[in-house]
């Protein structure tokens, strides 16, 4: 075991020790999905008593009018509130409920949060581009190898992109270096582009389009160069890659177990997103793990996965069906670990 994972283990044995009545929930609110996670901690990890995720398509229409929309809300709402119930009868103690890129950009956000509040009963915060990247890395880091000098996590999500690149140390927490968030999405693209449909030029010109807005990340930090020498690991943290992993496996039905921490070479990757660019709407949406809330959504995740290729060749990445969630779940952990340790010796602070 190294020094980080004694490190870790020794926080998740305190938080076990020092609170072992508390249930942890969090509820990541993105531009597409509402997910809720349960979980309760452990010597090792924590174990998820619960979990819940809806396609609400909150940011539907928000690229255009820069508001969110009264049906997207009710559509929103109504799975918060199934969250809320989950929270409540598997009896949450420490919570903490997000928002992302539809929230970011919406200029009646507060009215929406604050029907969150009222109708739900849920205290509901939107997070910068920064503090969503950082979550998504941390929640990823069971997932980082230990020959891996350095590490470069996506993100592609409904409203942007995030990118987090970071330097490993073996023996301690991964240190960022830097991280950005594009406005792309798979969302926003395709109501950019009026459905889920692209011709070849179409995409082509999609992938090269993301592939320029990529280039200034890649200039100001060189991750090309250390790519080639072998010292670089990519996890790809959204529904594109997992999508796009379980085609390739041909699952009759998405299966987290057989999906999370999966090896995907990107000429897998390539030939899964093809199959998907060349049917129609109707094929995609009967595809078992594509589904009809994807169907008009995944080519053009795809093509911002074509794009990250084009900027960094690799031959693999690692699939992660994790990401904000697990790094909201620790980061509740850990603080409470640093707050037992500011109490009395042996014992917990009010």
């Amino acid at each position: 075991m190294s020094g980080r994972d004694d490190k870790e283990g020794a926080v998740r044995k305190r938080a076990a020790a020092v609170w072992p009545d508390h249930t942890y929930a969090a509820i990541d609110l993105g531009t597409n999905n509402c997910r809720l996670l349960v979980a309760r901690p452990l010597a090792e990890g924590f174990r998820v008593v619960d979990a819940f995720s809806r396609i609400v398509r909150l940011g539907e229409g928000v690229e255009g009018s820069r508001r969110l929309s009264v049906g997207a809300m009710d559509r929103t709402i109504a799975a918060l509130q199934v969250c809320a119930d989950k929270m409540r009868r598997r009896k949450v103690t420490r919570a903490r409920c997000v928002a992302t890129a539809a929230c970011r950009k919406a200029q009646n956000c507060d009215e929406f949060i604050a029907r969150v509040d009222k109708e739900a009963g849920l205290y509901l915060e939107t997070i910068t581009a920064e503090e969503e990247a950082s979550l998504a890395v941390a929640g990823c880091r069971p997932l980082l190898g230990a020959e891996a000098c350095h590490v470069l996590v996506f993100d592609i999500g409904g409203g942007s992109t995030e990118l987090i690149w970071a330097k490993h140390h073996p023996d301690s927490v991964i240190e960022p270096i830097a991280l950005t968030s594009l406005p792309l999405g798979v969302v926003n693209i395709a109501e950019r582009h009026g459905g889920g449909d692209f011709s070849p030029d179409q995409y082509e010109a999609l992938v090269r389009s993301v592939f320029n807005d990529l280039r200034a990340f890649e200039t100001a930090h060189g991750i090309k160069e250390k790519m080639s020498r072998g010292e670089v690991q990519m996890i790809g943290a959204s529904g594109t890659v997992t999508t796009l992993t379980g085609v390739h496996l041909g699952l009759e039905k998405y299966d987290r177990q057989r999906i999370d921490g999966l090896w995907l070479t990107f000429a897998d990757a390539q030939s899964a997103a093809e199959k998907l660019r060349c049917m129609n709407l109707e094929q995609r949406a009967a595809q078992p793990c594509v589904g009809p809330g994807r169907a008009d959504l995944v080519v053009a995740g795809c093509a911002i996965l074509e794009a990250i290729r084009r900027t960094w060749p690799c031959e693999k990445l690692r699939v992660a069906d994790r990401g904000v969630r697990e790094g909201l779940l620790l980061s509740l952990m850990r603080w409470d670990d640093h707050q037992s340790r500011k109490g009395a010796p042996g014992g917990a602070t009010a």
